[in-house]
Order: structure tokens, then C-alpha cells, then sequence
């Protein structure tokens, strides 16, 4: 599931954006995490269960909690995939999320994001973490249960932080002896 890109700062490569009125950047959802659907209109598997999974995800957590992000990563079929059929695909699929289309590569089928964090395909279910580190990078099918499963527990991270940094100092001491000293 992980890849050696794992646990660094995540960016897009985008050569347009659906679905939103202006460019986005990952540093628009710091706070939040973000699940990130690489998909392609003509493939079978994105169509039948990655789309609805990011619909699902999209329903299912609050947005300031969780941001659901597609991006339209062609690697094949280049001369039928283009921006104005994803425009048409979007309407007819009802994707109210912001969609992006990875940048094509001049030197290679693979567009650029895809190349960078070396997908294996599509779908791709991307998650980033509340401080935009790349945390799951999983090509193909995923079950439902586990991914939201990940997705709370990186909430319960951010929750988990919180919770620290509120905690004063007189809170973390405890009366009696340990092996870092004696508190009254």
C-alpha cells in the first residue's frame, strides 16, 4: 500500500481544475485530510467502485474534517480523454468534488503526478494527512471498512495533537517518584 514517497509533503502537478473556481494548492486543506482519487473516465474499475467510494467518503465525513480530490491521471486513450469529455463526464457522473487533471508528460505516456509518486494505475486512493504528508498510496480496489478506518485514525491524530498541546505543564506532573524525578 505505501510507497518510498510515504510520509513526505504531497503536490499536485495540474494543468486544469473542475468543480472549483480557482487553482487549488495542498496547502489549502492543512488541517484537513485528504483523500485524492487518480482515476480515468474509460477505466472499468474507477467507474464501478472508485467513483462511488469518493462519492461515499464525500458524504460520509464533515469537510472541514476530510476533502475529497480527484484527479484525472490518462496514460492511455490520450486522443479520447481530454478535458472537454471529462467536462461532460462530470456533469453525467454528478461529481460535485474538485477535480484536477494531472499535467501531461512531455517525455512519457504518464502525466506527471502519477510519474512523480509512481502510481500503479487507476483508481488510486491517495490519503494525505493534516500537515500534507503523503500517508497511503493504494492502486486498485480498496475496502470501504479499512479505508475509513485510516481516515479516523488520521482524524484521531489531528485530535490526538490537539489534546497535547492544550495539556499545561502542571497537568503532566504527577505527585510521587519516577525515573525522570520527585514531584510534590
Amino acid at each position: 500500500m505505501l510507497n518510498n514517497h510515504s510520509g513526505k509533503t504531497f503536490t499536485l502537478n495540474v494543468s486544469e481544475w473542475f468543480n472549483t473556481d480557482k487553482s487549488l494548492e495542498m496547502a489549502d486543506f492543512k488541517g484537513r485530510v485528504v483523500v485524492i482519487y487518480a482515476f480515468q473516465m474509460l477505466c472499468p474499475g474507477c467507474v464501478s467502485h472508485g467513483l462511488p467510494l469518493a462519492k461515499n467518503i464525500q458524504q460520509s465525513f464533515r469537510n472541514e474534517d476530510v476533502q475529497v480530490i480527484g484527479l484525472h491521471s490518462v496514460f492511455e486513450h490520450h486522443d479520447v480523454m481530454t478535458p472537454k469529455a471529462l467536462e461532460a463526464f462530470i456533469h453525467e457522473y454528478r461529481l460535485t468534488f474538485p477535480i484536477a487533471v494531472d499535467t501531461p508528460s512531455k517525455y512519457s505516456h504518464l502525466p506527471e503526478t502519477m510519474k512523480a509518486y509512481q502510481f500503479g494505475g487507476t483508481p488510486t486512493i491517495l490519503l494525505i494527512d493534516q500537515s500534507g504528508k503523503l500517508r497511503l498510496n493504494h492502486f486498485g480496489a480498496v475496502n470501504e471498512l479499512q479505508l475509513g478506518a485510516i481516515i479516523g485514525s488520521l482524524l484521531e491524530e489531528k485530535v490526538s495533537q490537539k489534546e497535547k498541546e492544550s495539556v499545561s505543564v502542571d497537568e503532566t506532573l504527577q505527585a510521587g517518584c519516577d525515573e525522570n524525578g520527585c514531584s510534590i
